[in-house]
């Protein structure tokens, strides 16, 4: 039996649900109709439920969808989706360097080099335990030596009794632990980067919403895209045009999948963070609203901004300026920072965040806590690439995205692959493995190299 995950109306409701009480809405009785007639809230942690719905239910659940779909949320002036209504609420907006005299900033080979190597370190170092709870992990770390993290996951030395109660991701464990990496595996937090490269190779920097939607149905599978980004696909192939395909049916319009896209375009607007933001705007309006677009813009503006900012605080106090103040994301991220500086224990400021942004009130692949956790990362290691990557993995929820995320930021802070350690980048044998076309099997040097000419 086929059951695909994150496109059944059955199961998209009662993530529809969850979201609706984050936003402040009032669908009580919408609740109380669905589960009176049978029909489950969200899983935790699963995307589709293992049996069929009844027809009936199954209508009832897309009716409940469109339903939701029409109450207005309260934080709307505070969380704009459109472009003009996120500069209005952003007095810290970073003024073009682009667009008034040409940004005296370069981006260099060398530098984009660690942070296509970076971004897959930090990637394949959280795949072996994605979805795994937080307990798991450090389970698991302690138990082969790992812990504080500082190297990859292994299975040697591994107590059975932790290997049977937290088992790894059954799809990453043969090509991401320590003892069975041989270059970098696929993975849509590379998959991305790969196709907004693409995307400004066709199109240029003034690339519009509807070109990444031609784009992806040109050359992405639709079985490589998950939560948002797969309903988004669902809607195009319905005939549904951006940016309707964010809204339509759509309860992951703000969690983590935006985010993970932004590194190009911060990488190719080198100290231009509001050009970057403005260009992830225009990717992310495809398959996310509010907080899930603020993601893809606060990350690509921090890596602008990391190019040529002297340390890490300087450019997440850059990306900040893309972010409307009084939303969530913006809280999200000044709350990972202020834990991080007032605590010297990282674990500590990891149960604070799993304590804020606990289950089942955020989803682990929500943008909220994944933002918060990345910003702590970030500021707690002072942007050092280690320190970075495995305390972004240590801290749980999406933990690949997370890693590949920071390891991007901090190894364009690094400046050069060799600041990054041979512990992280020998084991990639400068070697990408993807279902993007034209891509598979490239070296991570000539990633670099079409960066650099996408940036010129």
């Amino acid at each position: 039996m086929l059951r695909l995950t994150w496109v059944q109306p059955e199961d998209l409701i009662g993530h529809e649900l969850r979201q609706a009480a984050q936003d402040g809405r009032e669908v009580s009785g919408t609740e109380r109709r669905w589960v009176a007639a049978g029909g489950h809230l969200a899983p935790e942690r699963a995307g589709a439920s293992s049996a069929p719905a009844d027809p009936a239910l199954r209508d009832l659940a897309a009716e409940l969808l469109d339903e939701l779909a029409t109450i207005p949320s309260p934080r709307e002036a505070d969380e704009p989706t459109d472009l003009a209504g996120i500069k209005a609420a952003c007095p810290a907006w970073p003024r073009s360097e682009t667009a008034a005299h040409g940004s005296s900033y370069k981006a260099s080979h060398e530098a984009l080099h660690a942070a296509w190597l970076g971004r897959a370190a930090g990637c394949l170092l959280g795949k072996p335990v994605e979805k795994l709870p937080l307990a798991g992990i450090r389970a698991i770390a302690k138990s082969t030596g790992n812990w504080p993290l500082r190297s990859w996951f292994t299975g040697v030395g591994l107590a059975p009794e932790i290997a049977a109660a937290h088992p790894w991701n059954r799809r990453s464990a043969p090509t991401s632990l320590a003892e069975n990496i041989d270059g970098m595996p696929e993975d849509d937090d590379l998959n991305y980067p790969l196709l907004n490269l693409m995307l400004l190779q066709r199109h240029g920097a003034e690339f519009t919403t509807e070109d990444v939607a031609r784009l992806w149905l040109d050359e992405l599978p639709a079985g490589r895209t998950f939560t948002a980004e797969r309903v988004a696909y669902r809607n195009l192939l319905d005939g549904i045009e951006p940016p309707a395909t964010a809204v339509r049916r759509n309860p992951f319009r703000e969690w983590i999948g935006a985010q993970i896209r932004a590194d190009v375009f911060g990488w190719t607007n080198p100290g231009d963070p509001a050009r970057a933001a403005e260009q992830a705007h225009r990717d992310a309006v495809l398959t996310h609203t509010a907080n899930g677009v603020y993601g893809e813009m606060f990350t690509a503006a921090v890596a602008a901004a990391s190019s040529h900012a002297t340390d890490i605080h300087e450019a997440l106090r850059t990306g900040l300026g893309v972010v409307p103040p009084n939303s969530r994301y913006a809280q999200a991220i000044r709350l990972g920072m202020d834990l991080a500086r007032t605590h010297r224990d990282f674990d500590t400021v990891v149960d604070e965040l799993h304590r804020v942004y606990a289950a089942p009130a955020h989803h682990w692949v929500h943008v909220l806590p994944n933002a918060a956790l990345l910003a702590a990362a970030l500021t707690h290691a002072d942007g050092d690439f280690e320190g970075s990557i495995c305390r972004a993995v240590a801290g749980g929820w999406d933990t690949d995205s997370n890693g590949a995320t920071a390891g991007s930021i901090a190894g364009l802070l690094a400046r050069e692959p060799g600041a990054l350690g041979e512990r992280w980048t020998a084991p990639l044998r400068n070697r990408l493995a993807t279902t993007v076309g034209g891509f598979n099997g490239i070296g991570f040097d000539e990633l670099a190299g079409l960066t650099l000419e996408a940036a010129a």
